[in-house]
């Protein structure tokens, strides 16, 4: 359910960086993350965290927190 959103987002965003993680196979990047639910978007700046959203959000939310780093 969340592939089809972060598809829009990524066309609208060429400028940003989007990395996606198997949970399964990438269990180093989950420990580093703390991600403990799917999905798990996290939103940084310069490695920094500016926003972790747990489950599924809105397309709204998830371009608000994008526009606030890139503002």
């Amino acid at each position: 359910m969340l592939a089809p959103v972060m598809n829009e987002i990524k066309s609208k965003y060429p400028n940003v960086k989007f990395e996606e993680y198997d949970v399964d196979n990438e269990v180093d990047e989950v420990m580093k993350y703390g991600v403990t639910s799917v999905p798990t978007v996290i939103i940084e700046k310069n490695g920094q965290l500016h926003e972790r959203f747990t489950g599924l959000q809105s397309k709204m939310a998830y371009q608000n927190s994008i526009n606030e780093v890139i503002g």
